[in-house]
């Protein structure tokens, strides 16, 4: 755990900033006091041990603590960390409440003091019951019948309640800022999920507002006022589209007029929470009132039927065909319906010719029986008649034309997924609590005790509520959406008592309500979401006004609304908010799973009634019901989480908040190398791993960038990818550099999109640091195999610490190691990453077998976008002895077989005499060489009389000191090695050597072997030059060192250096592992 903590109390603010300047100040005044304490170590005033009497120097005198006087500048102690965390506020930083003075700066946060019952449980009760209930439910009843309702209302309260089980779970794990379920899953999964569904539960939010403002139009324009719409019904059928059209217009009036509200004060909303709440209650005991009733003394609501088909009631008042009046037989209103004339001999619809008009009772009551006749389902297709199941009926030789006919008619096509859809809406708002967890006193206990019995609650109240619904109301009532068989009523209306009003009321203000919450929560989630910056394009929306109140997200939710109130359908906009809080729900289940199944240390929530079998089921039930209410819009949702989750991915800020799928990936990364362990990986699954060797200059920067682009360039993003470099010195000392050379190197790979790994070494040598890159780097099966490094260019500096002497040791090491070896010359001149070859070749000068490693490097390039169009070709090399014709038939083959495109040409090279050229440059060669280890002697030789006129000088002085002890502790023949004699004759010594091995020089000849070698780079580069001048790429096998250590090592390089003479950019190879076989 980390034990640096930055926690300050608000209210301490000032204080601690007045205390941090008296402290630097008496600590300038101290400062030469400390100097002289004896350790030379200025001591740090400590802002944990506070005495005013005493100076400075003296803190620490007296006090049982003073062992740990160094650690307290960095680590504060226990006691007054505690106090300061006795002092924290969990107000998420940067934030001000919106409730606080808006002209005035708050100088005092008042401790928060909600409770479970006013804090948790009234807000989640007054979320979770809404529109849904009063508008809808009992058509769901109706349609779907009890049990299949039962089923539907168990599997969503089932949802929440083991949603809110996991949420107890993770929000009392540590304090949870005023956030909600944003701040839970995006500090329990990490940023990338946590913005995709944050912005999801934005989006659901939005919607609810939607869904609740045309809830309350829905409730003004059919139950309260119908005569206040402005589209009016001008002919039979036009009834929905004129309803959706005054849906449009009211709701984007009552939508900007909620936005003025929220923007203008929202405490005022705040405050009319409860009057919302207390409506809602008062409906609910309303219904169970009347169901109370409806057992002695049910509710007079007649229902006119003709036949066994349901009529509305809004056309006419009289339920009969004709009526008797002083002997005179008159026909009704509803005859007119039907017939052409109000004539007893007038033509009349056949179907109302044949059936009788009878009127049963809409409300029969709780000891009706009516209970076994709602039970099951009645879906039915659009425009169809509601029609009871039982009555008899005589239809017609043929229907005749039903528009304009006063029956009661289904709206839309029904469907038990679809109900699902609509239904799970009312179970939403189980977050309510957690958002407020900043204004509550004891959040870790109020929030799984407030959210369980609200859920609890409210999951009773449907249930109750179905059976209620399906024992007391007639089927063809619960079916009737609006009401029109009971003369335009509240269908839930009409069973409650005192008056259908209470209901019709109760409900307008409740969605009101409901709606303006909306409307407030979401757009400071939005705010939250654009305050973390994880998402940068909607970071504008986390500025709002002085006081902190979101107004550009205000905007930007009103405007989401709107679409939502274009929709205009209450049925059609439930399914979509469905979607994106099922998927909120998920990820709080999984977020619960993942870090109960990880067994983190911070994993320790006090709730614990949770298992993360109960979190797999719930997200599972949640996905279930996302692709049971509308599997296109569960795809559409998953779409809009991934694109956002990949944005946030690739533009988003880096965040640490130690999420589980950090943890989850560390475990998955474990299992995968305990599986690579196992063995070495088949030839089938061989690819380049890359160990980079950089080169860094005094200030830390990389000297050849294009290193990186070419690794970019062969990579792709596949396999592993080590990026190294050595620092020379003492880690101690060298500590500061090291993290400025990985910052540095870390922020290239970024730029060159070179994904990977940096590891920085400080060693003594720089030669040893490169050996130990070569040891070590990497973990377990996932090792480098391969080396990339650049050809060093100043080589032939013998006081360059890369020197020809340090490549030639790491030729070896690598070769030692079974690993392959890549050398880059002249990779300045390498194309970068934006560069595009549009045509060109490159060739490969395949000389020894590598295991196939030239083959595959020139594949490997084409993949990436620079090399695509380039031209793979391979030249091979044929001796005196060798049919060229059978060897190029012999490698168009093998290339067959390795599914490799190429043109393929063999070279001949025939034996002819040494040049002059050849031996003057093995003879220029063999002098510089001999010149440098004459030099490089001399060097070491004068370093040696240096330490011999030290030794001198120090025996000298301490001679009488030491020489009673030398002469008791030393045998006789012990004497003192070096005399002034002695000194000067081999001083003169080592510089008639020096003379006469320069002297030689001039007269030495040259080694066979190494005129051999030149001869060889110099013919090579004749053929080179000649085929491959023009390549964009050349490749070729690179001769190794000699295997005896003591020969003439530097040889190789100049052989190289002859090779590519006049050539721009050639990559070497030295395999000594096998890429592939002929199976590959």
């Amino acid at each position: 755990m980390p034990t640096s903590f930055t926690v300050v109390p608000v209210e301490a603010q000032g204080e601690e900033r007045q205390r941090d300047g008296q402290q630097r100040e008496e600590e300038d005044e101290g400062d030469e006091r400390d100097r002289g304490t004896g350790d030379g170590i200025a001591r740090e005033s400590s802002p944990f041990i506070n005495c005013a009497e005493l100076g400075r120097r003296s803190m620490y005198e007296g006090k049982n603590m003073a062992l740990f006087e160094e650690e307290m500048d960095s680590n504060p102690m226990v006691s007054s960390l505690l106090n300061k965390l006795a002092n924290y506020t969990n107000l998420t930083q940067g934030v001000v409440e919106h409730e606080a003075d808006e002209d005035s700066k708050r100088k005092e946060v008042k401790g928060p003091q909600m409770g479970t019952f006013i804090g948790v449980y009234l807000p989640c009760l007054q979320n979770i019951l809404g529109v849904i209930l009063f508008l809808r439910l009992t058509w769901i009843v109706g349609t779907a019948g009890v049990l299949e309702s039962f089923i539907i209302v168990f599997m969503c309260c089932a949802c929440t309640m083991l949603t809110a089980i996991s949420m107890s779970a993770i929000a009392t794990n540590g304090v949870v800022p005023a956030g909600g379920s944003y701040y839970m899953i995006s500090r329990s999964l990490g940023p990338e999920f946590g913005g995709a569904v944050g912005l999801c539960f934005y989006l659901g939010t939005t919607f609810a507002g939607a869904m609740y403002i045309l809830g309350t139009i829905e409730i003004l324009l059919t139950y309260i006022s119908p005569s206040a719409a402005i589209f009016k019904v001008a002919d039979a059928g036009e009834e929905t589209e004129a309803m959706l059209n005054n849906m449009r217009v009211y709701g984007t009036c009552i939508v900007i007029l909620m936005a003025i509200v929220v923007f203008v004060g929202v405490k005022y909303v705040n405050k009319l929470a409860l009057v919302f709440l207390a409506c809602v209650i008062l409906s609910i005991i309303a219904i169970y009132a009347g169901v109370i009733k409806t057992a002695f003394d049910p509710p007079d609501f007649p229902i006119c039927l003709l036949g066994n088909r349901t009529l509305s009631k809004r056309s006419f008042d009289v339920c009969a065909k004709f009526t008797e009046s002083n002997n005179e037989t008159k026909t009704t209103p509803l005859w007119l319906l039907f017939c052409d004339s109000s004539l007893l001999n007038a033509t009349c619809d056949e179907y109302f010719s044949l059936n009788n008009v009878t009127e049963i009772q809409g409300i029969p009551g709780i000891t009706s029986g009516v209970l076994t006749d709602n039970l099951w389902s009645a879906y039915s297709e659009k425009g169809s008649i509601v029609e009871k199941k039982d009555q008899p009926s005589i239809a017609g030789s043929e229907e005749s034309k039903m528009g304009g006919l006063p029956y009661v008619f289904t709206d839309i096509m029904t469907y038990f997924t679809m109900l699902v859809g609509i239904y799970f809406p009312s179970v939403t708002g189980i977050m309510a609590g957690s958002n407020r967890s900043g204004d509550l006193k004891d959040a870790q206990k109020s929030i799984p005790t407030g959210t369980i019995l609200a859920i609890s609650t409210t999951s009773f109240i449907y249930l109750s509520c179905i059976v209620l619904f399906g024992a007391c109301i007639e089927g063809v009532i619960l079916r009737d959406k609006f009401g029109e068989a009971v003369n335009g009523n509240l269908v839930v209306g009409t069973l409650a008592w005192p008056s259908p009003w209470v209901i019709v009321i109760g409900s307008f203000f409740s969605t009101c309500g409901a709606g303006l919450q909306s409307l407030t929560g979401a757009p400071r989630l939005l705010q939250a979401i654009a305050r973390d910056g994880i998402v940068p394009f909607i970071q504008i929306f986390g500025h709002g006004k002085a006081n902190g109140e979101p107004t550009w997200a205000l905007l930007l939710t009103v405007g989401i609304c709107e679409i939502g109130i274009l929709i205009a359908s209450l049925d059609s906009v439930a399914p979509i908010l469905s979607m994106f809080f099922l998927m909120c729900y998920m990820f709080v289940n999984l977020a619960c799973a993942v870090q109960t199944l990880l067994r983190t240390p911070n994993w320790r929530p006090r709730f614990k009634y949770y298992h993360w079998t109960l979190s797999f089921v719930g997200m599972s039930l949640c996905l279930a019901l996302m692709f049971i209410c509308s599997w296109y819009y569960a795809l559409i949702a998953m779409l809009i989480a991934g694109c956002i989750y990949k944005y946030i991915e690739y533009r988003g800020a880096e965040k640490e908040w130690g999420d589980g799928i950090r943890g989850l990936s560390l475990n998955a990364a474990r299992y995968a190398l305990l599986r690579v362990e196992d063995g070495p990986p088949h030839t089938k699954n061989w690819r380049p791993q890359l160990l980079v060797l950089l080169n860094l200059d005094n200030e830390q920067l990389v000297k050849h960038p294009r290193l990186l682009s070419f690794t970019s360039q062969l990579k792709a993003g596949k396999g592993l990818t080590i990026v190294g470099s050595v620092l020379q010195g003492i880690y101690l000392d060298k500590c500061t550099e090291t993290h400025k050379a990985e910052e540095n190197v870390k922020a290239l790979m970024g730029v060159e999109k070179t994904k990977g790994f940096c590891q920085i070494v400080v060693s003594p040598n720089f030669r040893d640091g490169i050996s130990y890159l070569i040891q070590s780097a990497g973990l377990g099966g996932m090792k480098h195999n391969t080396v990339l490094m650049a050809w060093p260019q100043s080589w032939k500096q013998a006081e360059n610490r890369f020197s020809w002497k340090n490549f030639v040791d790491t030729v070896r090491e690598t070769t030692s190691a079974q690993q392959a070896l890549l050398v880059a010359k002249n990779i300045d001149l390498f194309p970068t990453n934006q560069e595009r070859f549009t045509e060109g070749n490159i060739d490969v000068w395949w000389i020894v077998h590598d295991g196939g490693m030239l083959m595959l490097l020139p594949f490997l390039l084409r993949q990436h976008k620079v090399w695509r169009k380039c031209k793979m070709r391979i030249f091979t090399v044929a001796q005196m002895d060798d049919n060229s014709i059978q060897m190029k038939k012999d490698l168009q083959m093998f290339l067959y077989h390795l599914r490799l495109n190429a043109q393929v040409e063999v070279v001949e090279m025939f034996e002819n005499d040494i040049s002059a050229f050849t031996y003057e440059k093995t003879l220029m060669m063999e002098q510089r060489s001999q010149m440098l280890k004459q030099m490089q002697l001399s060097k070491n030789e004068r370093e040696r009389e240096a330490q011999l006129i030290h030794d001198k000088n120090t025996a000298s002085r301490s001679a009488p000191a030491v020489e009673a002890s030398v002469a008791a502790a030393v045998p006789e023949k012990v004497q003192m090695t070096w005399t002034k004699e002695k000194f000067v004759a081999e001083k003169h010594k080592n510089k008639d050597s020096n003379v006469s091995g320069f002297k030689d020089i001039f007269n030495m000849k040259p080694n066979q072997s190494n005129v051999r070698r030149m001869h060889t780079a110099v013919k090579l580069n004749g053929v080179v030059l000649n085929k491959s001048q023009h390549a964009q790429l050349v490749l070729l096998n690179m001769p190794g060192p000699p295997k005896n250590r003591k020969g003439d090592e530097n040889c190789i390089l100049y052989c190289i250096d002859s090779i590519f003479l006049e050539i721009e950019n050639y990559i070497f190879c030295d395999s000594a592992i096998t890429c592939w076989d002929n199976h590959y």
